[in-house]
């Protein structure tokens, strides 16, 4: 059969469609998945974007968002092996479990409330055995927001399947916690939670609080043994942490911990220790209005967004010492940052007012950054948090 130019130029048409379709659907050119809890409805929702490799541009997948099984969806975590979400919904005062699907599907498996009430954090180990979350005020009679108390941390142990907590009365509960208290005798000073981080080699785990009486910030260091219980470091003493502190991160070799203060508009860092207790090591360094997040990429740049002024600062950093790079605007109220899933190279902020993330590629040789092609991409109202999986369950370096 012989074809005349209309007919050859149809039919050229037709395979580059066909083969462009079969790119997409086998995936290719999605690195991951970004899973992005919002706060406006209830129940709460989750979207699900898909981060293209090449450009970094997000898209929803076509079933997002999902509902995330209480009201006020405020924090997230993935296990390592990719296998589950979890999700804090605060005002309900549980946290619910996911399994997470080849293509980024979401599907609720079970719910564990908390000891106390108004969880607002949370982080796993490596290997997936416990989660670690705190709540606003710990479980004590009689206190509540117009009475409050102590906030506290708690522990959960991960199941085979996935599940959160000890089963007691038919029942799975977080049996473990501990309150945050500035002395092991002082019960009375009402020290509100904030952020919470685990070494990368699951020794130590910190949370981070203030006194909102007279804006003084902590930092509580744990020690985590082997079952999953905490010891406290520093005779059950906290650590001074400036104003406020609100967000940290930690390097990959377990040596470094940054800290945000969104009071005093700095990050603080610190050594960490042999025995796990931080040092602090240089004066702070100054950071946009009301530093809420920050972002780690391959322990030599890192990324804080500044949600009063609507922006990111980048920063180099070598064994806790930080150079201001640039600053870069961002979509309004950005309150939670995260470089994507395979590290390849993406940022992404979520703008809590802006009801949207933003996008930037990152130049790996200088941390400078770049919008993404389209950025912002549009959200549920009110997203609160970010984290994400590799697609396929993979990573790359």
């Amino acid at each position: 059969m012989k074809f005349g130019k209309v007919g050859q130029l149809t039919l050229v048409s037709a395979i580059a469609l066909l083969v462009a379709t079969l790119f997409t659907a086998c995936g290719t050119l999605n690195v991951g998945f970004l899973f992005v809890p919002t706060n406006k409805q209830t129940p709460g929702q989750i979207e699900v974007y898909e981060v293209d490799s090449e450009s970094g541009s997000l898209r929803t997948i076509p079933t997002s968002p999902f509902p995330s099984g209480g009201r006020d969806p405020i924090a997230e975590a993935v296990d390592s092996n990719y296998k589950n979400l979890y999700v804090v919904n605060q005002d309900d005062n549980n946290i619910v479990q996911f399994g997470i699907g080849t293509d980024g599907k979401l599907y609720p498996q079970a719910t564990v409330n908390t000891p106390g009430s108004f969880p607002l954090a949370l982080a796993l180990n490596s290997t997936h055995t416990f989660l670690y979350a705190v709540d606003t005020l710990a479980p004590i009679a009689g206190c509540t927001l117009t009475n409050p108390c102590p906030g506290n941390v708690f522990v959960c142990p991960i199941n085979s399947d996935g599940s959160l907590g000890t089963p007691v009365n038919n029942t799975k509960q977080c049996l473990l916690s501990y309150p945050l208290q500035l002395s092991p005798t002082d019960t009375t000073t009402v020290l509100t939670p904030t952020a919470l981080s685990i070494l990368s080699d699951d020794s130590t785990l910190y949370v981070t609080a203030y006194n909102q009486a007279n804006k003084k910030g902590y930092i509580f260091p744990f020690t985590i043994n082997g079952d999953g219980s905490l010891s406290a470091l520093n005779g059950g003493n906290p650590l001074n942490a400036g104003s406020q502190p609100a967000a940290m991160a930690n390097d990959s070799s377990a040596q470094t911990l940054y800290v945000a203060d969104q009071a005093a508009n700095q990050i603080y860092s610190y050594t960490v220790q042999s025995s796990g207790t931080p040092l602090a090591l240089k004066a702070a360094i100054g950071t946009g209005g009301q530093p809420t997040s920050l972002a780690l990429l391959d322990d030599k740049f890192l990324y804080v967004t500044n949600s009063a002024d609507s922006n990111v600062t980048a920063y180099s950093v070598s064994s806790g010492n930080m150079t201001n790079i640039a600053t870069y605007a961002s979509d309004v109220n950005p309150i939670a940052i995260t470089v994507d899933p395979r590290k390849v190279g993406f940022l992404y902020t979520v703008n809590f007012l802006g009801s949207s993330l933003s996008g930037y590629k990152i130049n790996p040789d200088d941390g400078t950054l770049i919008n993404t092609q389209r950025t912002p991409y549009a959200s549920s109202v009110q997203p609160t948090a970010i984290t994400g999986i590799p697609h396929n369950g993979t990573t790359t370096k």
